[in-house]
């Protein structure tokens, strides 16, 4: 859901000669909920997918979701269906006295190539446990063991999980949702602004201590593995940058926050997932980080004949508005 005249934010570069771009809308908020840079109309209601998990984790914890750290993360997760993600999804059913069976997200195959070797090898097919989604269905479904709730009809927007999400999703925002859809998992798709989403991610980052929204934030900032996989921008540029609470969502879509309540969001019109590395790396440097991870995926090479011929990174307009030099 692009917002109107969209920005530059990245160029794609082969042999010196920019190949394509991608344009989009991105805020950057200070710690105290003020915009330092918009570009694009950030009001605009867009989709953020599995940006919104951790959100929908706040609603699980407050609704008497109960975990170890590890399963609360992967209930935020968008994983890569590594086995330390298929177990822990299973634990998180087991704890609930229910088995993958009880999943609603459709079968899928792991993500990550060596996980996806060993799973064929091993006579694994498509299966709901390996679905990206797995530790957040597991999750709710632990959720509506304690409630009481059906866990048969737990992705039914009119489900009382789903209702509750719809309350902590908005109140968390500061912004009503507009549109509801379905995700790609199944579960309800809501809509809000990106303002609105950099606000929720800067309120779970400076949550108080035992509140839901910090048990939720401090579980994936302890376990960023979880919450994606193995080379994933996620993963390392959490375990880069400390405190750093980071999620994307599909078809483009970013959130971060600093401890200190400094937050980012950001679609990209193109849905590219090829854009999320330079462009978290790009606001982490206008905070002033510049560590290995962040000039990784600053600057993603493009390849040719098997070399790095080009790059994927911030474009000058966006250098330029955020004041930092090329990488």
């Amino acid at each position: 859901m692009p917002g109107p005249a969209s920005s530059e934010l990245l160029d794609v570069t082969r042999g010196g000669v920019v190949e394509s771009r991608h344009r989009g809308s991105l805020v950057l908020l200070d710690a105290s909920g003020d915009v330092e840079v918009e570009l694009s109309d950030v009001t605009v209601p867009i989709f953020p997918r599995s940006a919104l998990k951790p959100l929908q984790t706040v609603a699980m914890l407050a609704a008497g979701f109960t975990g170890s750290t590890q399963t609360i993360a992967l209930a935020s997760a968008s994983h890569l269906g590594e086995p330390v993600h298929v177990a822990g999804a299973r634990a998180t059913l087991a704890a609930a006295g229910l088995d993958e069976t009880a999943l609603r997200c459709p079968p899928d195959l792991p993500a990550q190539p060596a996980a996806l070797l060993a799973w064929i090898r091993d006579g694994g097919g498509p299966a709901a446990i390996c679905h990206n989604c797995s530790g957040k269905h597991a999750a709710m479904l632990a959720t509506c063991v304690t409630a009481g709730w059906d866990t048969a009809t737990y992705l039914d927007p009119s489900h009382p999980l789903q209702q509750v999400v719809v309350s902590h999703v908005e109140r968390l925002g500061g912004s009503p949702i507009t549109a509801t859809s379905v995700d790609g998992c199944g579960a309800p798709a809501h809509t809000i602004p990106l303002r609105a989403l950099g606000h929720s991610f800067a309120r779970l980052s400076t949550a108080d201590a035992g509140s839901p929204e910090r048990v939720a934030a401090d579980a994936m900032r302890a376990e960023p593995m979880l919450v994606s996989g193995t080379a994933t921008p996620v993963t390392e540029l959490c375990l880069e940058i400390p405190g750093l609470l980071a999620k994307n969502g599909a078809e483009g879509v970013w959130a971060a926050a600093l401890p200190d309540g400094r937050s980012f969001a950001a679609k990209v019109d193109d849905g590219s997932a090829r854009a999320l590395g330079p462009l978290l790396a790009t606001a982490l440097r206008y905070w002033g980080h510049d560590g290995p991870a962040v000039r990784r995926w600053g600057a993603v090479p493009v390849l040719g004949g098997g070399r790095p011929v080009g790059v994927v990174t911030a474009a000058p307009s966006l250098l330029q508005r955020l004041s930092l030099p090329p990488l």
